[in-house]
């Protein structure tokens, strides 16, 4: 599985396409898939970009936890697929289109942040990814807490 590293920056453009950072793309397989699945994380004021290969994994994982014959799981699912765009970052400039639905979902106006976070991609606005940052203090915290919670 592709893992993504690194932060980039982009722009909306007048049509309300981003450029897909050239170094995210580099980091595909060649010859891969370049199609992505993008969602609003369950957690976080950001999106989430999954190559179709992690895609497949991830709700495969989470549809491995549900019974299908249980309502609240049935309306958990649903809700976890809703509000989903397939992407393709086109060959010539890389820009891709994400639904404004999405887009005013994290609040994007004109800039936003790609953030390589291992096998998936953060798609932040940028005033909030930047307002996102732990303290050193409260990094240490979380990460004191970490084996308790396993």
């Amino acid at each position: 599985m592709t893992t993504f590293i690194g932060t980039y920056t982009a722009k909306l453009d007048d049509k309300g396409r981003l450029v897909f950072p050239s170094p995210l793309k580099g980091m595909l397989p060649e010859g891969s898939d370049t199609r992505f699945v993008v969602k609003k994380d369950l957690f976080e004021d950001c999106l989430e970009m999954y190559t179709f290969e992690a895609w497949e994994k991830q709700s495969e994982a989470v549809r491995n936890r549900l019974n299908i014959f249980n309502p609240d799981h049935a309306k958990f699912w649903r809700e976890y697929m809703r509000n989903r765009d397939v992407v393709t970052p086109d060959p010539k400039f890389g820009r891709i289109s994400i639904s404004k639905t999405l887009l005013d979902m994290i609040g994007v106006t004109k800039e936003v942040v790609f953030s390589g976070n291992d096998y998936k991609i953060e798609i932040w606005a940028k005033e909030k990814f930047e307002a996102s940052a732990l303290s050193n203090d409260e990094f240490v915290a979380i990460a004191e807490k970490l084996p308790e919670s396993r």
